[in-house]
């Protein structure tokens, strides 16, 4: 599902255009953005949470040449799945 079909199915679920429901969408991922931006950590109950780990710098290599470069340290967003979810999927 891509995000025009998320916008059609929001669309339908809550009998609402596809124009709000393209703002809800929008207004949700704006939110988690600017709070994970942040340092917090956004906690949906019974579909998961959303926070900001610290990848550390870490030596790789150049597949072309082979040879060792250094990829800096970055802070990177993690999904964490809530127990809902994870029984609705098995």
């Amino acid at each position: 599902m891509n995000k025009t079909e998320l916008i059609e199915h929001i669309a339908k679920q809550a009998d609402i255009s596809k124009a709000a429901a393209g703002r809800a969408l929008e207004a949700l991922m704006g939110g988690v953005r600017a709070t994970l931006k942040k340092g917090g950590t956004v906690s949906l109950v019974g579909f998961g949470s959303f926070a900001v780990t610290k990848r550390a710098a870490r030596t790789g290599r150049n597949p072309r040449t082979g040879a060792a470069i250094k990829i800096k340290s970055a802070k990177v967003p993690k999904f964490r799945p809530g127990k809902a979810l994870k029984d609705a999927l098995n």
